[in-house]
């Protein structure tokens, strides 16, 4: 672009009457409303998203995220490229009264603002420079309108009440951010502190339960069955009676386990499930009792309650007994 031209676009925009270059600071404020709150919002959702990309029951919330980011970027398009097209204003500029116009003073078409869009790159990727150059370029351009041969002058705010319009934006827009952050921690981050947290109940809780349900003494036999059942579920409830009767027809004596290790195999906030190696002794004669080492799965359900229940334990090492002195 030579000084000829320069010159001649002035005189141009001169005879079209065209108004002062607009200030720094409402071209700054015009483009926080059309494009940094949009930004705002962006990364909002696409934190969100992030934050539920590998988690299984979440899709739906991803989804989300995806679909109300694309509308959000929709709208900023809409904004930025077509709106000044009909109207002659996007959101931002209507409030701070500027316009963009060709050098003569026409209004740009969509090509033309969509290739000053994409040249604002260079006004980024030159530390930021181009976004400065208006402050003493005697015109009031950015690298970007040298390049689509644009301006952004002073222009008369339109009759409709925009700032009103821009508040209204502005608390949809916080509402979206506020939502995003909600919804990200009511579907991410708080499951994950809630099976944590049934995590750590289950690891300090399993074994002793483990141990109540298997322990019984003769004395007290009927207590410690009873004790036993209200530790399990309604389904398991059935069978553990069933092996209660088996041991009583058997003959019964004292039967006390002791858990010496366990692992968790999975915990979520509504069940869980351990693998819990045990030892301990059967029999109330110290001359005649016989030591005892199983190892056993348990499965446990949280009750409405928000207790820890046994809903079904599997023997996966049978019990071996050693008489004491042998």
């Amino acid at each position: 672009m030579t000084a000829g031209t320069l010159e001649d676009q002035d005189a141009a925009a001169s005879a079209q009457g065209s108004d002062r270059p607009a200030s720094w600071p409402a071209r700054a404020g015009a483009f926080a409303v059309d494009v940094l709150v949009g930004l705002a919002v962006l990364a909002a959702l696409g934190v969100g998203a992030w934050s539920v990309w590998a988690e299984p029951d979440a899709d739906g919330l991803w989804w989300g995220y995806v679909v109300a980011g694309a509308v959000v970027l929709a709208a900023m398009v809409a904004n930025r490229l077509f709106l000044p097209t009909v109207t002659g204003w996007t959101l931002g500029r209507a409030v701070f009264g500027i316009q963009v116009r060709r050098a003569d003073g026409s209004p740009p078409g969509v090509l033309r603002l969509t290739l000053r869009e994409l040249a604002h790159l260079l006004d980024t990727a030159a530390v930021g420079l181009g976004w400065l150059w208006p402050l003493w370029e005697r015109r009031g351009r950015t690298f970007a309108d040298l390049l689509a041969r644009t301006e952004v002058r002073t222009a008369k705010r339109p009759a409709r009440d925009v700032r009103r319009d821009c508040a209204l934006v502005l608390v949809a827009a916080t509402l979206v951010c506020v939502a995003a952050t909600g919804l990200s921690y009511l579907g991410v981050y708080r499951p994950q502190r809630a099976a944590e947290t049934a995590y750590q109940q289950i690891s300090e809780q399993g074994p002793r339960i483990v141990e109540q349900l298997l322990s019984y003494h003769k004395d007290t036999l009927q207590e410690d069955f009873s004790r036993a059942q209200a530790l399990t579920t309604d389904e398991y409830r059935e069978e553990l009676i069933a092996q209660q009767q088996v041991a009583q027809r058997a003959g019964v004596t004292d039967n006390e386990y002791f858990a010496v290790a366990s692992a968790v195999l999975s915990a979520t906030p509504h069940d869980a499930a351990m693998l819990v190696a045990l030892q301990g002794q059967r029999g109330s004669n110290p001359q005649d009792l016989k030591f005892i080492t199983a190892t056993v799965r348990a499965e446990f359900v949280r009750d409405g309650n928000g207790e820890w229940k046994v809903d079904k334990l599997t023997v996966l090492k049978q019990p071996l007994m050693n008489v004491a002195g042998q």
